[in-house]
């Protein structure tokens, strides 16, 4: 056996536990104090994310884990306390979002979850605001002290072509919730992150675009059964999440998105989380298909005029 492969394993099983001993730790928090909105399933991501994964994208400026997730969270939640309509204060969030993102010149993609996640959880204590604030600072400073940034160039990655078309995605999505009159179910956050994500990637292809919507839909829908099962949320979690980490396995992917679906069931208003697999599956379809279509007929496209 390579004595280096060894390391490798012994580096991954211990970055794994880390995260889901910290992942742990904020259930056990929310169930104690007996407060949903301590519970954040992006957070949930990026303890995956970045200790385990360890995504050089989100990895390069370690100080924006901790400034973007939340300014963006307090953008979101002093938003949802605004007298407007629930997809306006959508719309507000995404601009006001994405203006803070460009004034940085960096995007942080789970910080456009927890941009959203306070509207669409209806969030207004503000236990949700020193959550986020408390383990975004955790997170930054896990990767900090352990070097997990080391080698990597601090550079901006604010791509303007690439925000108008994940603006246009999101934006359809909503229209298309006003339409229908399903507004409630207009934007799920770990959802909006990969389709920010996928827009990146260095290939996207019809395979892919099949296995993301089977896996995340799967991913949801057995959290809403285990949910109507199970009541206890710390058993919840310790079944959560080794499922996740099978579900990805089986499917040869890493998402670290997939580990923040399941703990929509606990934030989540009650009537919506029944209906949150249709949801998703439908949200994911029509999302990462527009993400389909540009990546495979229109991005070379853009790609030339820009270069013209």
């Amino acid at each position: 056996m390579n004595p280096m492969s060894h390391v490798k394993i012994t580096l991954s099983s211990k970055s794994y536990v880390a995260a889901f001993l910290f992942i742990l730790l904020m259930v056990a928090a929310a169930y104690g104090l007996h407060d949903r909105e301590i519970i954040l399933p992006e957070i949930v991501a990026m303890a995956v994310g970045l200790w385990v994964y360890r995504d050089k994208q989100w990895l390069n400026q370690p100080d924006k884990i901790f400034i973007l997730p939340s300014l963006t969270a307090v953008i979101g939640f002093c938003i949802n306390l605004m007298p407007v309509s629930y997809l306006f204060k959508l719309v507000l969030v995404l601009c006001a979002m994405l203006l803070v993102m460009w004034t940085f010149n960096y995007i942080l993609p789970p910080a456009l979850a927890t941009g959203f996640l306070p509207i669409v959880t209806q969030a207004d204590e503000l236990s949700f605001l020193i959550s986020i604030l408390v383990t975004s600072f955790i997170l930054m400073l896990g990767v900090v002290l352990f070097k997990l940034n080391q080698g990597l160039e601090r550079k901006g990655n604010f791509d303007r072509r690439k925000i108008g078309v994940y603006a246009s995605i999101t934006l359809m999505g909503f229209a298309l919730a006003a339409i229908f009159k399903v507004e409630a179910m207009a934007l799920i956050p770990p959802i909006t992150v990969v389709v920010y994500e996928s827009l990146n990637m260095m290939m996207y292809s019809l395979k892919m675009y099949l296995k993301q919507v089977a896996l995340l839909t799967l991913s949801i829908s057995i959290a809403v059964a285990m949910q109507f099962l199970i009541q206890d949320w710390m058993l919840l979690t310790f079944i959560y999440m080794p499922l996740m980490f099978v579900l990805l396995k089986l499917f040869d992917m890493r998402i670290p998105a997939v580990y923040a679906f399941p703990f929509l069931v606990f934030v989540f208003p009650q009537d919506s989380v029944m209906h949150l697999p249709v949801a998703s599956c439908l949200m994911v379809s029509f999302s990462l298909g527009c993400v389909y279509l540009y990546r495979t007929y229109f991005q070379h496209i853009a790609i030339e005029k820009s270069y013209s």
